[in-house]
């Protein structure tokens, strides 16, 4: 059977060295690049649909429609915000620090013209933007998932404008939009500090001005635990937020026009799938050592540990030092989900654990494979990241704590708030006992 290649293997090689190099055109590497923002994007924006489902499946049923109202409402929230004023104050920074207070507006004239196109740009505006626009909505839901259950919607809803507006574009705008980070050389390929340390140190803050659930801490310190309705749903929401990772991760690379570019983005898939799968493997055999048992929900935030901890380097590991730093973020959410607990911090779904402190390591974790990367640079970059966000997020959620209110009456907790806040059960038939604490 393989003698059968051999004439056919020759025949090609030598016509291979007989033909020019290829090299592609302008408009082909634009519409490649293009079409590379516009379907990775498009997995990204999937990703909406995964937090949606493993936070649905790690709450109460009696809480269910209220998150996944949250997670619709807020994905929609941070593309109206992004267009009228976050990416402009992202990408147009010519301080090093902020950019422009203005809506974006899509310019593609020197592409569109009839005579002389010019296809410098590298892409469509319109891609560039909807790429951007969808890493937005995952900072916001990793909050919605950590202060479930016991937060207000309209107040929620509020702070995902800020955040989505103001508070993201900003920071990024730092290294994203070529600010004072980019020029110190801090690395953050895809976002383990921009997009997934924000949204953790939101959620932190936001869990700490809010308090726990009613019922999860007794007087004496033990921890109460409060399981998830939906195990499956969450597991398939994990499965969704991995797939959707090729997009975030892969669409980082920013082009498609080129072989190099192909051999770079599917690098990158590959590295970013092993290192979830490292995380998986690590928290699963993590939890049997420690609880005696395996826990599948650890093992559930062990995928996304190891996700967001490959995040701000997929560029350059090989496939076992993925797998490794992969590891390393599941080991993290095993062993800080009973640390938040002892600090009476309430974090629903684990997020804090798996998108807050993986995206640190991961970020601390890029100089291990890439050379032009520092450690001191990278810490400057987790801490100024950091102190940002905690003060400009504890600001916005006192301020609704003092006005609006944030936190939701005893009586809707114990009912549920899918019947107080929205009139309706996502489990109508399961009875009234969906509504025990």
């Amino acid at each position: 059977m393989k003698n059968r290649l051999i004439i056919p293997g020759l025949a090609a090689a030598v016509s291979l060295m007989a033909a020019p190099a290829y090299a592609v055109d302008a408009e082909t590497a634009y519409i490649l690049n293009s079409f590379s923002f516009l379907v990775n994007g498009a997995l990204v924006m999937f990703m909406a649909a995964g937090f949606a489902m493993l936070e649905s499946g790690l709450v109460r049923s009696k809480n269910t429609a209220t998150i996944c109202l949250k997670n619709i409402t807020l994905y929609a929230i941070a593309g109206i915000m992004f267009y009228a004023v976050g990416y402009n104050l992202m990408y147009m920074d010519v301080t090093g620090y902020i950019g422009s207070f203005m809506p974006w507006a899509a310019d593609d004239a020197a592409a569109m013209a009839e005579t002389g196109a010019n296809f410098e740009a590298g892409y469509s505006a319109s891609s560039d933007w909807f790429f951007q626009m969808v890493f937005v909505a995952t900072a916001a839901s990793i909050v919605s998932g950590t202060v479930a259950e016991r937060i207000k919607l309209w107040p929620f809803l509020i702070f995902t404008v800020v955040l989505t507006a103001i508070i993201y574009p900003i920071q990024g705008s730092w290294t994203w939009g070529g600010g004072w980070l980019t020029e110190m050389g801090f690395a953050d390929f895809a976002g383990s500090s921009i997009v997934h340390s924000v949204g953790g140190w939101a959620a932190l803050t936001g869990a700490i001005i809010l308090g726990a659930r009613k019922g999860k801490y007794g007087t004496d310190g033990s921890v109460h635990p409060i399981p998830g309705a939906n195990l499956p749903l969450a597991t398939v929401g994990t499965f969704i937020l991995w797939l959707g990772w090729f997009g975030f991760n892969g669409g980082s690379v920013l082009a498609l026009g080129s072989a190099g570019d192909a051999i770079a983005m599917s690098n990158v898939f590959a590295n970013t799938n092993m290192a979830a799968a490292g995380g998986v493997v690590a928290a699963v055999i993590l939890t049997q050592l420690v609880y005696k048992k395996v826990d599948l929900s650890m093992a559930l935030n062990g995928a996304i540990g190891g996700l967001v901890s490959i995040t701000a380097g997929p560029d350059t590991p090989t496939l076992g030092s993925a797998i490794l730093i992969g590891a390393v973020g599941g080991a993290i959410v095993v062993f800080a989900v009973p640390l938040l607990d002892k600090l009476k911090i309430d974090d629903v779904v684990g997020a804090i654990p798996a998108h807050l402190m993986c995206g640190i390591w991961g970020t601390m974790a890029v100089p291990l494979t890439n050379g032009d990367a520092s450690f001191v640079t990278q810490l400057i970059g987790v801490v100024g990241i950091g102190a940002f966000v905690i003060v400009t997020s504890t600001i916005v959620w006192l301020a609704l704590k003092f006005t609006i209110g944030i936190r939701a009456d005893e009586e809707a907790e114990v009912m549920g708030l899918d019947k107080v806040e929205l009139g309706l059960e996502a489990y109508p038939e399961f009875g009234r006992g969906a509504h025990s604490i």
